[in-house]
């Protein structure tokens, strides 16, 4: 029940949004190890929990991760925590006084927050359990608009909404440290883009990908699929210089039909650069080209920080890549290749993926991570779907359920070694993408399965009109 270990740990808490759940961990893992730091999660971390106390770190790491995170709201210095009210106040009783006395003196000013997760107090309650805490050693004044320091009592009533509980299952109590950065999601939503389109990425979204891809300022960030360059703008906003290619002319150049209801046509200035001048990043931007996925045009070697991106799945925007309906291994004697339009092709996703990872182990650095978007049938799926390359490990594999039958996975690799020629052939054994070869085998699961619960559904209602 000690929160301490002797006189130099200190236990820090963190306060987690709930959406995203299935990204939280990974995303706060990877901040960490932005400054070296790792952390056993196997004791205190809890997926369904809003609260997760580490060990093992500093003020300063606490601040980092926090800085950038979109997965927590708030961290504490963790003073106390308990059960019941009589466990907390042994917890706080047996915290060390040298460590409160510094946020408590008397030429200081300090306010006390109350927050309940999954329950609403009145007023009244909460003024009792605030002064309920009068053993500590309070001496400021108390400040509730300007104080110079924040505690907070924080109760976690559990999940259920339906049966909340009288008493909190767990209590905990301590100093406020910082706030995430979960504005963000509201100041870059995609409603408020300059640029936009069908699958533009949700602004959280992009910007737990970044954190998952450890992007940080002066890297250099690839999207092979940018579309209208959502995953850019996240990184960018970390510093990163972005650049991306896409097969659509009319995206990258930012021309034709508008996405944007009441709108036929997009405007002379919708483009991805516009979008990072909206946000005051315009300085980090490389480039877009229109280019061919399965035909990279980058020179040999590693040249790029990391690699996120969102394949298209064939739902909303089609696979294509480029390529020729007559199999000829040079282009008539009447057409000269100056003068020849390449044909749009099907793209199979189990080709898509295997492109992506060769590409990632052959251009990325050494430690670079690449952070994709695999499609799966959620009956069908199982972790030995997820492709593999030998130059890749996996880092995590998080879920967002998109439907009863369908889901995507964000999938975080990182390169761990050079590709030897010998690879090439290991890749071709360890490729398993069975469900995602032929073309529109993704598009054509995810519509079955809508028609299955639609039959269901009218089914259902033509039964209750029987009855």
């Amino acid at each position: 029940m000690a929160l301490h270990c002797g006189k130099t740990c200190r236990q820090y808490l963190l306060h987690l949004a709930h959406d995203n759940v299935d990204f939280r961990l990974p995303e706060i893992k990877s901040l960490l190890s932005l400054r070296g730091q790792r952390c056993d999660p196997s004791e205190t971390f809890n997926d369904r929990s809003p609260f997760w106390r580490l060990n093992g770190l500093s003020e300063d790491d606490v601040r980092s991760v926090m800085s950038r995170t979109v997965c927590a709201k708030s961290a504490f210095e963790l003073w106390g925590h308990g059960r019941t009210a009589a466990e907390l106040k042994s917890s706080l009783l047996e915290y060390p006084r040298e460590r409160m006395t510094p946020f408590l003196q008397e030429e200081s000013t300090y306010k006390i927050n109350v927050y309940t997760f999954n329950k609403t107090l009145l007023i009244n309650d909460r003024i009792e359990k605030i002064n309920a805490l009068d053993f500590l050693p309070f001496q400021g004044k108390v400040n509730l608009k300007h104080p110079d320091h924040t505690l907070c009592l924080l109760e976690d009533y559990g999940l259920d909404p339906n049966d909340i509980p009288q008493e909190p299952f767990h209590m905990y109590f301590g100093r406020w440290i910082a706030d995430g950065q979960r504005e963000l999601i509201r100041s870059h939503s995609v409603k408020k883009r300059h640029f936009i389109g069908n699958t533009s990425m949700d602004a959280g979204l992009s910007f737990i990908m970044a954190n998952h891809a450890k992007v940080k300022p002066n890297d250099l960030v690839y999207d092979p699929f940018v579309g209208t360059g959502s995953l850019l703008v996240a990184c960018s906003h970390f510093g990163a210089y972005v650049c991306g290619t896409d097969i659509d002319y009319n995206t990258i150049h930012g021309v034709g039909r508008a996405s944007r209801k009441n709108q036929k046509w997009r405007g002379p200035d919708e483009n991805i650069r516009a979008n990072l001048r909206q946000y005051g990043t315009e300085v980090f931007y490389v480039d877009v080209m229109v280019s061919d996925a399965s035909k990279p045009v980058w020179r040999k070697g590693s040249l790029f920080d990391a690699i996120i991106t969102d394949p298209p799945y064939g739902i909303r925007e089609s696979t294509r890549r480029t390529g020729s309906h007559k199999e000829t291994s040079s282009p008539p004697e009447n057409v000269s290749g100056e003068s020849h339009v390449p044909v749009s092709m099907a793209y199979h996703l189990s080709d898509v993926f295997a492109d992506l990872l060769n590409f990632a182990a052959h251009h990325l650095v050494l430690g670079g991570r690449l952070v994709y978007w695999l499609p799966v049938y959620r009956p069908e799926y199982c972790e030995e779907m997820v492709p593999l390359h030998p130059c890749l490990c996996i880092v995590s594999n998080c879920e967002q359920t998109l439907s009863s039958h369908t889901a995507r996975r964000l999938i975080t690799m990182e390169k761990t070694k050079e590709p030897e020629e010998s690879d090439a052939l290991e890749q071709l054994a360890n490729a398993r993408f069975t469900p995602y070869q032929g073309h529109n085998s993704f598009r054509e699961k995810y519509f079955s399965g809508l028609t299955k619960n639609h039959s269901r559904s009218n089914d259902r209602r033509t039964s209750d009109k029987g009855e």
